[in-house]
């Protein structure tokens, strides 16, 4: 494929959300104001807060970019996901999460790597640049483990990535529908890495705006999904 601009592709943003009444209607502004071609794919995964009627509430989107689709019962991030993966029509896909630790504005120098011919761009926490960037430090409880999942990856297979556990993963839509994703829960992006990487592709990086917030605030990530991180790619190593 080519591309001689960002324009020319359009982007499907996915955009799984639990219980995210807090933020879900800033993000999706957030995300609708990137001077991108895109759409924008909102899962609500079951919420058991006010998300769904925020998200009920919303007006309609001018430009019609907006589809937002309500899961029965909650199944997971990385099922969610695959809902919205299975409406997506663009021709690339990115992953947003709906707390706004991440910056939607990122896409726009992810899109040109994928312009310059990238199949698969990662938006980085941890390079160099990144980590001056952000100064983000070890006051954040699992950044000690973001720190060691890419030496894993990277010594399983052969990868020379810095940030294993991004939420910012950009895929050219084939190349993400030709794996098989089976993850439900946040092990979906240590399956996505690993089926990627097995494949023979190229995981480029950008680094990224990330500002971290803690559990008092919202965050859902714990302990229980590092380790079924790891199990996932020790599994994904030998087993597909």
């Amino acid at each position: 494929m080519s591309l001689s601009s960002t324009a020319q592709w359009r982007l499907s943003v996915l955009m799984p959300v639990y219980n995210e009444e807090g933020t879900v209607a800033q993000i999706i502004q957030d995300v609708l104001a990137v001077p991108l071609d895109l759409e924008l794919i909102v899962v609500d995964d079951g919420s058991t807060d006010l998300t769904a009627s925020i998200l009920h509430a919303l007006p309609a989107d001018p430009g019609d970019r907006l589809k937002i689709i309500y899961a029965p019962k909650n199944a997971g991030k990385g099922a969610a996901i695959r809902i919205a993966l299975s409406h997506a029509a663009g021709d690339v896909v990115v992953v947003q999460d709906a707390d706004r630790e991440y910056d939607p504005m990122d896409f726009v120098p992810m899109m040109r790597r994928i312009q310059a011919g990238a199949a698969v761009v990662y938006g980085t926490r941890l390079s160099p640049e990144a980590l001056r960037l952000n100064q983000e430090g070890d006051h954040d409880k699992f950044y000690l483990a973001r720190r060691l999942l890419p030496v894993l990856t990277n010594v399983l297979y052969g990868t020379s990535i810095t940030d294993e556990a991004t939420c910012y993963k950009m895929f050219r839509r084939d190349v993400i529908l030709s794996i098989p994703l089976r993850c439900e829960r946040f092990d979906f992006c240590a399956e996505a890495t690993a089926k990627i990487a097995k494949r023979g592709y190229r995981i480029v990086e950008v680094p990224i705006h990330y500002h971290s917030r803690t559990a008092a605030e919202g965050k859902k990530i714990g302990w229980r999904d590092a380790k079924d991180t790891l199990w996932a790619l020790l599994k994904f190593r030998f087993f597909n």
